[in-house]
């Protein structure tokens, strides 16, 4: 019941023309750093990554997922590396690059239309909530300006349509099971190990990016080492620790020997973005994982647990990361806490508006701390009733009706669907980056739901034509 065994997390480079494709976005992505190049990357990288992601979709469609996977990994610090090369863009057209290849997908959509009747009822819930979106779409043509507008409509769009992409694809879910092992282990490690020489070092492309970025909350008391929440490779701390939550869930049930270090890497970084939402997510994750799992999995899984706790906590002793504490300390008292009472302050602002706006101001609006805020001024009753009347049934079906318990992965994919849950009333993770992570994981997990169910299927099948042949060599004998 192990996720994974260590064989199948053996790096290759083949198909050679993928890999010389991918290996070749990599370089373009360091070599923004040199002067000048950094300016011609800005406008390069978008463009390149969207020709090698319409290969890889057309032609390696498992390395076409890995991909869309790391580019949301890694698109921010290729940014910040462009901009030490060039001169700092806002907004830089390289952050657009995961949008653009995510939106591969869309032809998955307009193909799988016609074909509706046929993806079996977990289909219909992606199909409402995108009827949700484009109802919003279409009054934001009304009220918001077109950069605003489309800006917000890939915030929206990308996540729905990436998930819809991967469950139709249910047929080759063992292989998109492997994927997703891959990426999350080498993803997370990657970075965790950059978050935390981000914080013991604090780079210089990270530096210049922070003196212009106009994010106030990540540093305190300055642009130095030991000063700033960790947010890694990606843009800020709350999508960077959404990202590790999820990696963390699936590494827990990982059988990898890179496991270990990888997790030990990774809480130390996600407790130095000091995101409490995220922080409170994975525990609830944590906690249904254990709930789920066999018996002798819920040993191994605590004791996996206990042993990475060991190496963990004394480091947050250390003088150095003494800031994790402090920010644990605030749970007890959120009544002081600034963020906790400026979303009470837009609650009471908004709430009123909020819960009377049946047609909604459409995409492209106010962006809000709250799933409730954003969905309800954005698209409305209307839209909203769409929307989130597909996520309820795909959750339902997750959850109630899932065949799959003997599939680790996707008890893990669980997991990590209810961290997004968990925070649904203290953030809004169902757009933009963290949307990625929560549609993709609805996609795999029902997806994983319907292969399992086929499986069970042709196994009665087969049960059914080995009784009657044997019942018909009884009878003729």
């Amino acid at each position: 019941m192990a996720i994974n065994s260590t064989k199948r997390f053996s790096l290759s480079l083949e198909p050679a023309p993928a890999w010389t494709a991918i290996i070749g976005i990599i370089f373009l992505g360091l070599v923004g750093a040199v002067p000048p190049l950094g300016r011609f990357v800005t406008l390069l990288f978008p463009l390149a990554s969207l020709g090698v992601g319409f290969f890889l979709y057309n032609s390696y469609p498992i390395l076409y997922l890995g991909f869309t996977w790391w580019l949301w990994f890694l698109t921010p610090f290729v940014r910040r590396l462009a901009d030490m090369g060039g001169v700092y863009t806002e907004p830089s057209p390289i952050l657009l690059t995961p949008f653009l290849v995510t939106a591969l997908c869309l032809i998955t959509l307009y193909k799988q239309i016609p074909k509706l009747n046929r993806l079996g009822k977990l289909g219909t819930p992606f199909i409402l909530a995108l009827i949700g979106l484009s109802y919003s779409f279409l009054v934001g043509t009304l009220t918001r300006t077109p950069p605003k507008l489309i800006i917000a409509s890939l915030d929206w769009f990308t996540p729905v349509v990436f998930g819809f992409h991967i469950y139709v694809n249910w047929r080759n879910y063992p292989e998109y099971k492997r994927n997703f092992e891959r990426v999350f282990l080498y993803g997370v490690l990657f970075v965790g190990i950059y978050g935390i020489i981000q914080y013991l070092l604090l780079p210089q492309w990270e530096v210049n990016w922070l003196r212009n970025a106009p994010i106030d909350s990540i540093c305190d008391g300055g642009f130095e080492a030991l000063k700033c929440r960790v947010y890694s490779t990606l843009n800020s701390p709350e999508p960077f620790a959404g990202f590790m939550s999820a990696g963390l869930l699936l590494l827990l049930c990982s059988t990898s020997r890179l496991s270990m270090p990888a997790q030990i890497a990774v809480y130390l970084s996600f407790l130095l973005a000091m995101v409490r939402s995220s922080w409170l997510g994975w525990a609830v994750g944590f906690l249904f994982l254990i709930f789920s799992l066999k018996e002798k999995f819920q040993i191994r899984l605590i004791a996996v647990f206990l042993a990475i706790a060991l190496c963990i906590v004394p480091m947050t002793q250390i003088e150095q990361f003494s800031g994790i504490t402090e920010r644990f300390s605030t749970f007890s008292s959120l009544e002081s806490d600034g963020s906790a009472s400026a979303r009470q302050d837009t609650y009471e602002e908004v709430i009123g508006e909020a819960l009377t706006n049946w047609l909604g101001g459409g995409l492209g609006g106010r962006q809000y701390d709250s799933t409730l805020l954003a969905l309800l001024m954005n698209l409305g009753w209307v839209g909203t009733t769409f929307y989130m009347g597909g996520v309820l049934l795909l959750i339902s079906n997750l959850f109630y009706k899932s065949s799959s318990s003997n599939d680790a992965f996707a008890t893990a994919t669980r997991g990590v669907v209810m961290t997004i849950i968990a925070r649904l009333t203290l953030n809004s993770p169902l757009a933009g980056v963290q949307g990625i992570i929560f549609w993709a994981f609805l996609g795999i997990g029902v997806a994983a739901h319907r292969y399992h169910q086929h499986q069970k299927s042709l196994l009665r099948k087969q049960m059914q034509e080995q009784y009657i042949h044997r019942k018909r060599s009884i009878m003729s004998g």
